[in-house]
């Protein structure tokens, strides 16, 4: 699909204070490996398994849920939806994924999206991904690396890579939304931590 904008960002939108409130409230939390697609939490206890994941992601997440939140970062959403020309259908968001990057963590190229619409019982059912959302909540002085960029590819594998590093959203409270077949990754971090906030938003299956 041939998109005008890539993505959407939002300068330093979010207030300091909120920032370091959601990192110490997502370091209180019980956090767990992060995983891929098709994966369960007890693949984990499978070394091999372990070490081929973390070949392709390699950071530790808590889920966060709450009203409070997703008012807080809807309509950042729904402008950047309306802004960048995309207009997607949404209605939903599944639970936000606070995301520790450490020391040499990463995630490497990934989608967020995928073909088939989840099958279980709710709200999600029927649905796939649409637009994905990347809060930083670090302040860029407390960590090295961990540089978000995009592929803007046409998403077939003899493409050629088109590389651009989201430098706008360095600063800390800085929101991206961005199409969920984008093709992006986390590079690694060198030094510190970076903390992140994920959110994605669900709609019908395209027509």
């Amino acid at each position: 699909m041939q998109l005008e904008n890539y993505y959407w960002y939002f300068d330093n939108v979010l207030s300091k204070n909120f920032c370091n409130n959601l990192i110490k409230y997502g370091n209180s939390l019980r956090e767990k490996q992060a995983l891929t697609l098709g994966m369960k939490d007890e693949d984990v206890e499978d070394n091999k398994r372990l070490d081929n994941l973390k070949k392709i992601r390699n950071s530790n997440i808590a889920w966060l849920d709450g009203r409070w939140l997703y008012d807080e970062l809807f309509h950042f959403v729904q402008i950047a939806n309306q802004n960048a020309g995309w207009n997607y259908q949404w209605d939903w968001a599944e639970q936000c994924q606070f995301t520790k990057y450490k020391l040499n963590q990463f995630y490497n190229w990934h989608i967020d999206s995928h073909p088939n619409p989840y099958t279980q019982q709710g709200p999600l059912q029927g649905k796939i991904r649409k637009l994905s959302m990347i809060v930083q909540l670090s302040d860029p002085k407390d960590y090295v690396g961990g540089d978000i960029e995009f592929d803007f590819r046409k998403n077939t594998p003899e493409d050629k890579q088109k590389i651009v590093q989201a430098t706008e959203v360095i600063p800390q409270g800085s929101i991206v939304v961005f199409p969920g077949f984008v093709w992006h990754r986390v590079k690694p971090v060198t030094q510190g931590t970076r903390y992140s906030l994920v959110m994605w938003c669900c709609g019908r299956p395209w027509q």
